[in-house]
């Protein structure tokens, strides 16, 4: 087996297959290469289509495709090498940029989340007298604060 069950089937790595059609790849390859044929078939090109039974094995469902085809996906090298690792001038460009997005964007709606978790805030700390709970309730809000207010940024420049 090489190691892409499609390419042993002579098939292309497409999950979207029919059971059909992976079923005809190798009922071709082995009914052109059985002993049992009149003319004797192929016995050494036979031994070799094992690996098309172990492939048909692999590709017979839906599941076993899409899987195939994840793990030859896994398999291919990337096709973009990965970003370079951005510096601090990317991080203070970012941080001037703030007050751009937040006027395109929403800025209402932000302020007056910004103010909800302010006042919930406060009346968590009140109510739990400074305990370990409001603590959490505080740290749960402002997680809340900042994951929800990208939706109130206009994008950043170039997306």
């Amino acid at each position: 087996m090489t190691g892409n069950p499609f390419a042993d089937l002579g098939l292309s790595p497409d999950p979207g297959l029919s059971d059909e059609q992976v079923r005809a790849a190798w009922r071709t390859i082995a009914t052109a290469t059985h002993p049992d044929r009149e003319d004797g078939g192929d016995p050494a090109r036979y031994a070799a289509a094992s690996a098309a039974s172990a492939a048909y094995a692999i590709l017979r469902t839906p599941w076993g495709r899409s899987e195939a085809c994840a793990d030859l996906m896994a398999q291919a090298p990337p096709a973009m090498p990965p970003p370079a690792r951005r510096g601090a001038r990317v991080s203070g460009r970012r941080l001037a940029l703030w007050p751009a997005r937040v006027r395109h964007g929403r800025p209402w709606r932000l302020l007056s989340r910004v103010l909800a978790a302010v006042v919930l805030g406060v009346v968590a700390v009140r109510a739990g007298a400074g305990g370990p709970a409001s603590a959490g309730v505080v740290a749960g809000l402002a997680a809340w604060l900042v994951l929800t207010m990208r939706g109130d940024l206009a994008p950043p420049p170039g997306r």
